[in-house]
């Protein structure tokens, strides 16, 4: 296990709509955030939100929250703390870069981050919920919802159930990260109910990960195209990283 400190994030979208079956959640893109959280290992969380002149939440995080957050993140791991995020490459940071209209800070962000879903798609070729992991991986604490219920939930006024339920997002995903790196592996629960197993030696940091040959999905019948999860961040940020 890396002695690193370890601080993980998550977001919550504001937009709400209703995601059909089967149906691609970036039909609906691009998204507002509500709330963000952050969260250390050690146990230190914070909630980033948006206030009005009475201090109540806004309805959609501001541009200037979102890069007070992309630069806490940066200064982190320019300090040397692992920011992990799960499926974070493809969705949390990439829409923090969004909002904060930084879409380059965000990439370089992004490919420093440890996303254990992205190393997981580029071993099987498909992504896994951090709630089938945490469940397979022994993680106790367990999600406070859905997470298509937090936009209605956040723009109806139950502001502290939202946050409560994105930090609760953060504990999990430290939980699960200091889990995988304990038992160096990946379990999840599958489609039919068991118990699956994918080793994992070590947490790389996305880059590294995205240097690798993309997965073996010629078994598949509908694969998820594995650029999809990267191909957002400036090709000046990929060429840097020696990506393609």
């Amino acid at each position: 296990m890396s002695e690193k400190q370890l601080l993980s994030v998550d977001i919550e979208i504001a937009n709400v709509f209703k995601l059909k079956p089967r149906q691609d959640l970036e039909d609906y893109a691009p998204f507002d955030i509500s709330v963000a959280a952050t969260g250390f290992a050690s146990g230190e969380c914070k909630a980033w939100f948006t206030v009005d002149r009475k201090q109540r939440p806004k309805r959609y995080m501001a541009r200037e929250q979102a890069a007070q957050i992309l630069e806490y993140l940066s200064t982190l791991q320019d300090e040397g703390v692992r920011v992990a995020a799960w499926n974070g490459v493809s969705f949390d940071l990439r829409w923090i870069g969004h909002v904060a209209r930084n879409m380059k800070l965000a990439g370089q962000v992004a490919l420093r981050s440890y996303d254990p879903m992205l190393q997981f798609f580029w071993a099987r070729g498909f992504p896994v919920s951090l709630a089938k992991v945490g469940e397979a991986m022994g993680v106790k604490q367990q999600k406070l919802m859905h997470g298509s219920e937090a936009p209605l939930r956040w723009k109806k006024g139950d502001h502290k159930t939202v946050i409560e339920y994105v930090i609760g997002d953060v504990q999990i995903t430290n939980q699960v990260v200091e889990a995988i790196e304990s038992a160096r592996c990946i379990r999840w629960i599958n489609t039919r109910g068991d118990k699956s197993r994918q080793p994992i030696t070590e947490l790389l940091p996305a880059y590294q990960v995205l240097r690798q040959p993309f997965p073996d999905q010629s078994w598949m019948d509908s694969p998820i195209n594995p650029k999809k999860f990267y191909r957002w961040i400036p090709k000046t940020v990929l060429r840097k990283a020696q990506i393609r």
